[in-house]
């Protein structure tokens, strides 16, 4: 049963997390407007379509920035708490630190919950839209935006073929500067390559432009060339998009399902999507690691008050953010394993709070 006090800290956590999101996201907004109103006006890019633009991007950065969020919400009650001798009067009271702590350990397991879901099935829509808009709109002034992101995306397929793009555009289904290659003993057998290849989800084939097959023959090569090809391939068109781009656009589901495949394959950028997976669980649990920290942090009535307690906040939160990114960077770069690089911030910060904890019950 929760008690009265259980339901005012609970109450309090969730609210303040809540504001804190609302003062934030309208002046992201608000800082991004001003950053892009210019191509938005060159391109004429409908409102309908900046309305979405901006919706995906509140569910794109709020779940990027949770934690800070999360972290100064929770040092901004708990310090009002504390300045308004109300912590003292609920320890004074009998109740352990440890017993102080349920509501908020509560409140993080509603957050925890809530950006775990959001992580699974909306945040890879709204990933997905928001990107598809830069390309669209934003990258070189609306002109360059139909060939999408310059990725370089090299994959083998098979034992036998590898393919080439210089970029893809998920919103039109397109790749630039295509090339399959065809070996056979470690011998060039033919080489396809096209200006552009778009896939047709109507009868799952690909229309190819500017076509040119060269064929290698013992004495000489047979060149085929035509303007435009319809054809069959055994790749599939995830594989065309760039790395990070489409790990972070798919669910749960189709995510373990594309890790699999591209295991399988043996593909040398594996890494880049084991941490897209494995930042779906570790973000949620840093909920708890924050909020342990920021309560030991902010319980204690400081001789600075409650800025303070804030800017050691600040400090925290943007320390984890930073070895949060800089992890998952080595991960994909280096030979770190991936499952150890994205959870070794939660594994140093939750060594920290544990070390606060005990100070604070002191």
């Amino acid at each position: 049963m929760l008690t009265i006090i259980d339901k005012y800290i609970l109450k309090r956590y969730l609210a303040t997390f809540a504001v804190m999101l609302l003062l934030f996201i309208p002046i992201g907004i608000v800082v991004d407007v001003s950053e892009k109103i210019n191509k938005l006006l060159e391109n004429k890019v409908p409102i309908v379509e900046i309305a979405l633009y901006y919706y995906n991007f509140t569910v794109y950065f709020a779940n990027s920035l949770f934690p800070i969020f999360l972290f100064l919400s929770v040092i901004w009650f708990t310090s009002k708490l504390a300045n308004d001798t109300e912590i003292i009067a609920i320890l004074s009271s009998g109740i352990s630190f440890t017993r102080f702590l349920r509501p908020y350990i509560m409140g993080a397991s509603i957050v925890s919950v809530f950006v775990l879901l959001m992580g699974f099935f909306v945040v890879p829509s709204a990933s997905e839209g928001f990107n598809n808009f830069r390309y669209m709109y934003l990258k070189g002034g609306g002109k360059e935006a139909m060939r999408g992101d310059n990725t370089d995306v090299y994959r083998q397929i098979n034992d036998t073929d590898f393919i080439y793009v210089n970029s893809f555009n998920t919103d039109t289904k397109t790749a630039f500067s295509f090339s399959l290659e065809r070996f056979k003993n470690d011998k060039l057998v033919h080489k396809i390559t096209a200006t552009r290849i778009t896939w047709n989800p109507k009868d799952s084939t690909y229309t190819l432009y500017d076509y040119t097959k060269r064929t290698v023959g013992p004495l000489n090569d047979v060149i085929v060339k035509l303007p435009e090809k319809k054809a069959v391939f055994e790749f599939d068109l995830e594989d065309l998009t760039p790395v990070v781009y489409i790990a972070e656009t798919l669910s749960l589901g189709k995510l373990n399902a594309f890790i699999d495949k591209e295991r399988e394959r043996g593909s040398s950028n594996i890494n880049v999507y084991l941490v897209v997976l494995y930042k779906k669980y570790s973000v949620p649990i840093s909920a708890f690691i924050l909020t342990i920290i920021a309560v030991a942090v902010s319980s204690m009535k400081r001789r600075g008050g409650m800025g303070t307690n804030l800017a050691i906040g600040i400090a925290l939160a943007f320390s984890f953010v930073f070895f949060d990114k800089i992890f998952g960077v080595l991960a994909e770069k280096s030979s770190i394993p991936p499952l150890l690089a994205v959870w070794l911030p939660n594994i140093v910060f939750g060594i920290l709070a544990i070390y606060l904890l005990r100070n604070a019950k002191r």
